[in-house]
């Protein structure tokens, strides 16, 4: 079976690292030439809550070969369509593409490779690039989790190849309800992810002050309202009911789901969003896939997002340069 990690950048590195550290045979791919370069000639450094280096397999996008039976796609979210025509030319007859993504990607897989081709994965776990070659591993061991599914549900071989490979890291599980666990993955990123972007502060940072706990609190609110008028119901997080600190209605529920949010990220709080790590290296952030579906998502239902809007707003104008990440930006959220 051949496999890739198509984007080895922080979280692909650290999977293709635990992958390669088992015995399984697996190519990390990267435009980072610098990081490629690296892995070749000292192999992937994990560092962080764990540290080890292993060999591996790496190679630039264009020195990719053809048919591979798994290709685990973790780039941002970017640019999507090209990624996935240029990946669909790689893969072999009956071969497959799981989506390590953010945000809600699958069904634009699926109108370019088809349904029964395109998979999605999500991951309980997080990870910091901090050089070439050198990945900080920012979760502590007992969160490795990956929840697979697909959008027509149900369990079929694909998924069982999926879950083998990934138990060789963590705990993998088959999800009939893919797209309940994709929205609780959604319900966390555009929270804490986005408003660790606003802030330039940590998950636990972010959670643990009083006034950008408010933001999340509300940006919660507003995935869970979505999810209800689209008849989504939230999966459980690492054995965690999600839905319980999101569906705040009555005044008593929000005074208890605003003092459990910084408990729920206790595991994470270390963690720096990918968004802010983007803004850190002047990069495009994957707000528009994240905040940005929700918000879409809510216009469709009928649903307003204001306190999503707002923080799409503030990290267009950090990456434009017009802000920079800062506690003072939560001023913006009153006007």
């Amino acid at each position: 079976m051949r496999i890739a990690i198509y984007g080895a950048g922080s979280l692909g590195t650290v999977l293709g690292a635990y992958l390669a550290r088992s015995g399984l045979a697996v190519d990390l791919v990267s435009h980072n030439r610098a990081h490629i370069e690296a892995l070749q000639e000292r192999g992937a450094h994990v560092t962080g809550m764990v540290d080890f280096t292993v060999p591996v397999s790496a190679m630039l996008p264009e020195q990719m070969g053809s048919d591979y039976d798994v290709i685990f796609l973790m780039t941002k979210s970017i640019g999507n369509d090209g990624i996935v025509y240029f990946l669909s030319s790689h893969l072999s007859g009956r071969g497959i593409i799981c989506t390590c993504q953010n945000g809600l990607p699958e069904e634009g897989i699926a109108r370019i490779i088809g349904n029964d081709r395109t998979y999605g994965c999500t991951i309980g776990w997080g990870a910091t690039y901090i050089g070439p070659g050198v990945s900080e591993l920012t979760s502590g061991e007992g969160t490795f989790t990956f929840t697979l599914g697909s959008l027509s549900g149900g369990t079929d071989g694909n998924l069982v190849i999926l879950k083998s490979i990934l138990s060789r890291m963590g705990t993998a599980e088959i999800d009939q309800d893919f797209i309940g666990s994709r929205w609780s993955k959604l319900l966390i990123n555009a929270s804490f992810s986005a408003v660790s972007a606003v802030t330039g502060c940590t998950f636990g940072e972010a959670a643990s002050a009083f006034r950008s706990r408010r933001i999340i609190q509300g940006i919660l609110r507003e995935c869970a309202a979505v999810a209800k008028a689209k008849g989504i119901r939230f999966a459980p997080m690492q054995g965690k009911d999600v839905s319980f600190i999101a569906n705040a209605e009555n005044p008593l529920h929000k005074l208890i789901s605003f003092m459990l949010i910084p408990i729920a990220m206790r595991r994470h709080r270390n963690l720096k969003s990918s968004m802010l790590q983007d803004i850190e290296k002047g990069r495009m952030t994957e707000i528009d896939a994240i905040d940005g579906a929700l918000s879409h998502e809510g216009r469709r239902a009928g649903v307003p997002t204001p306190i999503t809007d707002r923080t799409i707003w503030i990290v267009h104008r950090i990456t434009e340069g017009r802000l920079v990440p800062s506690m003072e930006n939560l001023a913006l959220y009153k006007e």
